[in-house]
């Protein structure tokens, strides 16, 4: 059972919900009052509880989407608020669906969106994995983040080929090496005000650092928001090599390291944005005529379930009409399906592009 401060606590939260009627985050559409009542005193083996799960959400009204999961049964425990959360937000996989297994597909059948280069300014593909019995971020102790830090280092710094590489802790980095790690776009800096809400920043720096190949066409985080952030990226639009690169670095990792994972979920991840394949591919793209309308561009990255946003992330604005478009579904498709469905909007927003 949760303790009376936190109930307490969490009836503040709920209030502060209710009466914030230009809050649009799936938190406040989805915690009913029957569902927060179900679930407020509950709390994991870990001692997570649904304070954990919304405290972000209720900080930031701004939120999209407003919850994390502390811990892996957390996905379990609170299922009457994460489920419909879920469906919503991955298009339609519903409460009774399950995430099919991990299949990356014919990797050679991805290919090249841009030959040309007019278009596509950089392609990058990422999946997002956690530890097998290790709690997510709010959980964590400093001892965790360590030893997650000292397995993870070691699996990397056995990577051989194209994937060999350097390992850098962000405890103790040097000015130097920070700098440059900044200017290759490879540091993350210390979590944004959503996650540092959800309590996902604490003993920083302890236990984090950045992995990348020589080539810096592959990084890995580690113990940012997820333990694990696995990224294959290079110029152009060469999706086919950047997704073989990242699936046989998955496939490396994941016989050393095993991964945290949900029979009808798939991967585990804190953020449920994140779940099921937890892949991300996207392209920088520059599309001057469909930006000059945004409600065709809109429209077709609808078709193919793409989203559309500015370069520097969520919530900015497109900066000299480049775009980052990535496919918005990671639940109830395969990991081929997930890549494949974004490299068929690509290809069909560059044909518009060219006709207009």
């Amino acid at each position: 059972m949760a303790d009376a401060a936190v109930i307490e606590k969490l009836e503040a939260g709920f209030k502060k919900l209710e009466a914030a009627t230009d809050c649009k985050s799936l938190l406040k559409k989805y915690l009913t009052k029957e569902v927060f009542d179900k679930l407020k005193d509950k709390k994991t083996s870990l001692g997570a509880t649904l304070l954990d799960v919304i405290q972000s959400g209720v900080e930031n009204l701004d939120s999209g989407v407003g919850i994390y999961a502390p811990d892996a049964e957390a996905y379990t425990l609170f299922a009457p608020l994460f489920d419909p959360i879920i469906e919503d937000y991955h298009v339609g996989f519903k409460q009774t669906d399950k995430h099919p297994n991990k299949d990356f597909g014919d990797v050679n059948s991805f290919v090249n969106v841009d030959p040309e280069g007019k278009f596509v300014i950089s392609t990058r593909v990422r999946c997002g994995r956690s530890l097998q019995g290790y709690p997510f971020n709010p959980c964590l102790t400093e001892s965790q983040y360590k030893e997650m830090e000292a397995k993870v280092s070691s699996t990397l710094s056995s990577l051989e080929g194209e994937l060999k590489g350097t390992y850098y802790p962000l405890t103790g980095m040097s000015k130097e090496v920070q700098q440059k790690l900044i200017d290759d776009h490879f540091l993350f800096k210390e979590g944004d005000r959503f996650l540092q809400a959800a309590n996902a920043c604490r003993y920083w720096p302890a236990g984090r650092g950045i992995y990348h190949n020589d080539n810096k066409t592959f990084l890995v985080w580690v113990n940012e928001e997820d333990h694990l952030r696995i990224i294959s990226m290079q110029m152009g639009g060469d999706l086919g090599q950047v997704f073989r690169r990242l699936t046989s670095a998955v496939n490396e990792i994941e016989k050393r390291i095993p991964f945290s994972h949900h029979d009808r979920l798939g991967f585990l991840t804190f953020c449920p944005t994140n779940l099921g394949t937890t892949v991300r591919a996207s392209v920088h793209i520059k599309l001057p005529k469909l930006a000059a309308n945004r409600e065709k561009l809109e429209e077709v990255a609808g078709k193919y379930n793409l989203q559309v946003r500015g370069t520097r992330g969520e919530h900015t604005e497109a900066e000299g009409g480049i775009y980052d478009i990535s496919n918005k579904r990671r639940m109830g498709l395969t990991e081929f399906q997930a890549v494949k469905e974004m490299q068929d909007g690509i290809l069909e927003l560059i044909k518009i592009e060219k006709e207009m």
